[in-house]
């Protein structure tokens, strides 16, 4: 991860979280270990809470447990409960600075603990799902403090989104299952970001691609890509492998599992364990076999009809597979920690939902460029006149 090191380097110099303390709420992995090391380079004391118990690594969490200036509330496959408990926990550091995955750490902050708000700066949170919820608690007046949105970072949805998220959700697929995709009829609901990739990897390893959309302007691109496009109820009678990618609730509900065929394959690649109604699958269920493969549960329904869910319905990348490539982490934690060095250098920000600014992105890229060992052009004092100018013509 070579950016995070030339950030942990710098940071080291200009210590921006001298004194500072950040709760974090993230997949506890190697490439968050990485992140964490360069908060606490920049003289951060870092409290950190799993964002997914499915995800954690528990010898990472030890290792990091282990590290000066670190704490770790995290343990792999915890309870719901406990899993609150965690989080509860690191917020009792009363933080300064905030990263979130999901939002469920600034959520609990604000319902459960809202005399810490006031003192904290503000943070960043990583997924869309999270910013999501960051910009209705703020609609509503609910928002105590300044939280950067990562996922409109134009970085994060080239890399991160298309190309890691794509990636790596079929590669928690292949793992889990090790099915053929070549030939099967795949039905991704979502065509943002991270469905687009998904539905073009997949379409790339030869499958039949089927997209489910709400919005009209993502319908149309995913036509105008050459993928069919339907509603869930009639994707749901022809589809054998699923995958939600849509930071949504029942996208796949009791009467489209009701009629999928037998041997179906279910896959979450949003964020919550709710996109997929893993709970009305149980209630229909007369039979389920846990662990028919690793990360692999099949539930048998009345008709004797077969419906496979990876993951227990949570993300399949994180659960099943790695997660996304360390490369791609690299630029992702890189842009986050810049802008949580710009929120604690700068004057208190009102509350609300900030993009991450386009400067950020600009230095992400450029740092990956130098450590790839490409080069680009420089623009010219008279190309620069030009671009600037509003009187220069033809």
């Amino acid at each position: 991860m070579p950016v995070l090191g030339m950030l942990r380097a710098s940071f080291a110099e200009q210590l921006p979280f001298s004194g500072l303390r950040v709760a974090a709420c993230l997949h506890v992995t190697a490439e968050t270990a990485a992140l964490v090391r360069v908060l606490t380079a920049g003289g951060a004391r870092v409290f950190l809470a799993a964002s997914n118990p499915l995800s954690t690594q528990d010898d990472i969490a030890a290792a990091l447990a282990a590290e000066p200036g670190v704490t770790v509330q995290a343990r792999s496959g915890v309870d719901r409960s406990t899993y609150y408990e965690h989080i509860h926990r690191t917020l009792d550091c009363a933080p300064d600075l905030v990263l979130d995955d999901g939002c469920d750490l600034v959520n609990t902050l604000h319902d459960a603990r809202p005399e810490l708000a006031e003192a904290v700066l503000g943070g960043c949170e990583a997924t869309s799902t999270g910013a999501a919820r960051l910009r209705r608690m703020a609609a509503a007046g609910s928002l105590g403090f300044a939280m950067t949105a990562a996922d409109v970072s134009a970085i994060r949805r080239m890399i991160d989104h298309k190309y890691g998220t794509s990636q790596s959700v079929l590669d928690g697929i292949l793992r889990a299952t090790n099915t053929l995709i070549a030939g099967k009829t795949v039905v991704v609901a979502g065509f943002g970001p991270c469905g687009s990739g998904i539905a073009e990897r997949a379409r790339g390893l030869g499958a039949q691609v089927i997209v489910t959309e709400v919005d009209p302007v993502r319908a149309l691109a995913a036509i105008m890509q050459g993928f069919r496009v339907l509603p869930m109820a009639q994707a749901a009678t022809v589809g054998e492998l699923f995958i939600t990618a849509t930071g949504s609730r029942d996208v796949i509900a009791a009467e489209h599992l009701a009629v999928m065929r037998d041997g179906t394959l279910l896959v979450n690649a949003g964020h919550f364990d709710i996109e997929i109604d893993v709970r009305a699958l149980a209630d229909m269920a007369v039979e389920v076999n846990p662990s028919v493969r690793p990360h692999a549960d099949e539930y048998v329904l009345g008709s004797g009809r077969r419906l496979i869910l990876l993951a227990e319905g949570r993300v399949v990348n994180l659960v099943a597979g790695e997660g996304n490539p360390a490369a791609v982490m690299d630029l992702s934690f890189a842009a986050q920690a810049l802008a949580l060095a710009r929120i604690a250098a700068e004057p208190r920000l009102a509350p609300g939902v900030y993009d991450m600014p386009a400067a950020i992105d600009s230095e992400i890229a450029s740092l990956t460029l130098a450590s790839l060992g490409a080069r680009i052009d420089d623009i010219t004092a008279a190309q620069r006149a030009y671009l600037e100018s509003w009187s220069q013509g033809s």
